[in-house]
This record gives C-alpha cells, sequence and structure tokens, in this order.
C-alpha cells in the first residue's frame, strides 16, 4: 500500500519542480509535509550537445533529479517515462495521474498552468491540462476508472492546485528562508544550468534567480517568493 502524501508535485521534465515551486516544497517539508515528485517525461532532448545520445541524457537527467528532490527532503520522485516533447492528452497519460492521486491522496496538487498564452513548452500544457482534468473529475468520481477500484484506489478529492508558469497569479509563497534550498536543488541539475548559464553568459545562478523571486514578490511583506495560480476545488 502506497504511503499517502501531503503534497504531489508533477511535472513535465526533470527541473521544472525545482524551478517552479523549489523554495515552497523546501518550505513544506521543513515544516513536516510529506512531498511525492512525479517527473512526467525523461527530458532526453533537453540539450544542445550535438555529441549527447537522448538515452544518455535521460540517465544524468534521472540522476540529477533525485539529487534535487533530496536537496529539498522530497520522500520520494515517480518517474513516468515518457520522452520529452512526446507528451499527448490521452485517457492512458490521464489515468496513469488519476492512479497516482487515488494512491498518494494528496491534499495539494502542483503543476504547470496549462493556459499560459502563446510561447509555452507544449510538454508543460498537456501535463498541466492532464493533471487537472484528472484532479477533476476523474480521481472523484467512482464511476470514472472504475477498474482502480479492484486495485483498491478509492475516489479521492484534491484540496487545491497550484500552478506555477502563471500569467494570472493570484497566490504567492514565502521562500525567503528557503532561497538557499531553491538554488541548491537548481544546482543538482549541472546538464541544465550549463544550459542556461551559456544562455545568460554567466554561470552565477543567483544573479539572475534572485532578482526574479524579488520581482515575484513585489506587493509582499517578504523578500523572495514563487507565484502561483491557486484553485481552491471546492466540488
Amino acid at each position: 500500500m502506497t504511503e499517502r502524501a501531503d503534497v504531489l508535485v508533477i511535472a513535465p521534465h526533470p527541473d521544472d519542480a525545482e524551478f517552479g515551486a523549489g523554495g515552497t516544497v523546501a518550505a513544506w517539508t521543513r515544516d513536516g509535509k510529506q512531498v511525492v515528485f512525479v517527473v512526467c517525461t525523461t527530458g532526453d532532448k533537453g540539450t544542445s550537445d550535438r555529441d549527447m545520445a537522448p538515452e544518455r541524457l535521460a540517465e544524468i537527467r534521472e540522476k540529477e533529479q533525485r539529487e534535487a528532490a533530496g536537496a529539498l527532503g522530497v520522500r520520494e520522485v515517480v518517474f513516468l517515462g515518457y520522452p520529452d516533447q512526446g507528451l499527448e492528452d490521452t485517457p492512458e497519460f490521464r489515468k496513469q495521474i488519476v492512479r497516482l492521486l487515488r494512491a498518494y491522496r494528496p491534499g495539494t496538487v502542483v503543476t504547470s498552468d496549462p493556459y499560459r498564452r502563446y510561447i509555452s513548452h507544449r510538454d508543460h500544457r498537456i501535463t498541466g491540462q492532464v493533471v487537472l482534468d484528472a484532479v477533476y473529475p476523474y480521481a472523484r468520481d467512482h464511476m470514472a476508472c472504475p477498474d482502480l477500484l479492484e486495485e483498491g484506489l478509492e475516489p479521492h478529492k484534491v484540496r487545491e492546485l497550484l500552478f506555477w508558469d502563471s500569467e494570472d497569479v493570484n497566490f504567492r509563497s514565502d521562500i525567503t528562508g528557503t532561497f538557499d534550498r531553491k538554488a541548491a536543488a537548481l544546482r543538482c541539475h549541472e546538464s541544465q544550468m550549463g544550459e542556461i548559464a551559456r544562455t545568460l553568459g554567466t554561470p552565477d545562478l543567483e544573479s539572475w534567480l534572485r532578482p526574479l523571486c524579488e520581482l515575484l514578490a513585489e506587493g509582499e511583506d517578504f523578500e523572495l517568493a514563487e507565484a502561483f495560480h491557486r484553485v481552491e476545488v471546492m466540488r
């Protein structure tokens, strides 16, 4: 029987959870909450290195993801193993998420915002939409995925959804005390941080991450934030 989790973070790729919610996750685990990561793709296309084989990159990114999750105090990482840029809104993918929701029974689910306009990674849009549909109504309704009942997976109602990378922010999380852990977790993703450093022209992670988190905290009484669109699931 799967041990329940307070929070399920469902990310399209390795490193998305740390970018979107790493500081918030660190605060939750510091306070004793049980957090589980679900990573939907292997991230096997996330490089500009022409000499890197996709299979090798997938291995590297899984290792990096496990290390980053450990840095945040995350209890467990579930890898679904879809190819990067290969996610589709299918009944099979949706059912996988429903199974996880019913197994872990989280109160809070965190994922990418499916409604970000124009330039947005397709895997992010699809992950967010599939998770939203899985939360409501599929995980809730006993007549959805009835074979899961035979596995002992009873319906479950999620209390709230948090969407990162949203253009409609209505909730900011204070990460002033956990920013360093967010940065440490991101540094575990060496294969990706190198790509970003080359793009931005600086190897100093904090030189661009801290100002971003300061911007997200504008108008609040704390210094550094992560920003989300929060939905309370009333039904």
